[in-house]
């Protein structure tokens, strides 16, 4: 039987944390959403950084352009993921939502 390599279960405080095995090692990821929020956070720094550094030289400031444009529209994604963090979606037994 094939072994799954990502799995979602509840951590020591009940929050969901997800594996992924690696060949014999095993990634594990707390707090998900505040991972995402710091993943997320890195690259906007790294886009704006590669940008200022493109801009030092006049062939490369087209790029260093699309990589700010990039690193503003990132910007968007931080309210997007705490919000998600915030809301879930969950379903409604039959018969519990009448009107």
């Amino acid at each position: 039987m094939a072994r799954k390599h990502v799995e979602e279960f509840k951590g020591q405080e009940g929050e969901p944390e997800l594996a992924i095995r690696l060949g014999r090692e095993e990634l594990l990821i707390r707090n998900r959403y505040q991972a995402a929020s710091m993943i997320n956070d890195f690259l906007i720094g790294l886009w704006f950084l590669l940008g200022s550094i493109a801009f030092l030289w006049q062939a490369w400031q087209e790029v260093g352009v699309w990589l700010f444009i990039l690193g503003s529209a990132q910007l968007l994604v931080r309210p997007l993921i705490r919000l998600s963090h915030r809301l879930h979606l969950k379903s409604v037994p039959p018969g519990r939502w009448e009107m």
